[in-house]
């Protein structure tokens, strides 16, 4: 089982999330071609989110369940 904070984590529209495919939950898993692709949160539906991307220069939109998805945090220079 994956770990809770991933099951419970709440995400808002326009959150970057990162596509990661946890094999033990097969409920809600895109497409193993998005594997480790960037996405952005535009919408809910049920338990799932609605992530849109990128994919060979056309817009996608996956479904997909919490369990695969992994918050993308912001690169933040070093201070000097």
């Amino acid at each position: 089982m994956p770990a809770l904070g991933y099951l419970l984590r709440k995400y808002t529209l326009g959150d970057k999330v990162a596509l990661i495919i946890e094999p033990s939950v097969q409920r809600g898993m895109p497409h193993r071609r998005f594997h480790g692709k960037t996405g952005t949160i535009i919408g809910k539906r049920g338990r799932s989110y609605l992530v849109s991307l990128k994919d060979m220069g056309r817009e996608k939109l996956i479904i997909s369940r919490p369990e695969h998805l992994h918050p993308q945090m912001a690169y933040k220079k070093p201070q000097e």
